[in-house]
């Protein structure tokens, strides 16, 4: 019996560090798909007009596609240093725009945010904060478009 009680201990220990050591759940993506009662041009517009003014660079491709840099957190030349050192989240947009008729387009907006808590922790998925989500980039969107 005092044989069985060490390794019971042992066996006990290995699970509990086992079950700590686990890396935190990934954060599900913020993605937004909706359709919308305007022109595939004037989408597109809105889209970049809307990203521009958040302080992301916008790059645009003939098929559709809208894409951004990491969104710019202060405007100065420490911008690079609060993103990359001392920085609590960074974001970046990706948008398809796609035609479905003359008057009507399709928008699917995904936002990816990166977040860390310290100048020595590394960069993680994190989750995405309320004013940059795609729901409210959507909803800013839709009020540049005013079909809200």
């Amino acid at each position: 019996m005092s044989r069985m009680l060490p390794s019971r201990a042992a066996l006990f220990l290995v699970a509990a560090i086992a079950g700590c050591a686990g890396s935190p759940a990934s954060p599900e993506p913020d993605v937004m798909d909706v359709t919308l009662h305007a022109p595939v041009e004037q989408v597109t517009a809105a889209v970049a007009d809307v990203l521009s003014q958040d302080g992301y660079t916008v790059d645009q491709d003939d098929s559709g596609n809208v894409t951004t840099g990491m969104r710019q957190e202060i405007r100065s030349p420490w911008n690079w240093l609060l993103r990359w050192r001392f920085g609590v989240g960074k974001t970046r947009v990706e948008a398809r725009v796609v035609p479905q008729d003359e008057s009507t387009t399709r928008l699917r907006l995904q936002v990816f945010h990166r977040g860390k808590d310290g100048l020595f922790d590394t960069w993680e998925d994190a989750e995405t904060p309320l004013p940059q989500s795609a729901a409210n980039e959507i909803r800013r969107i839709k009020n540049a478009l005013r079909l809200l």
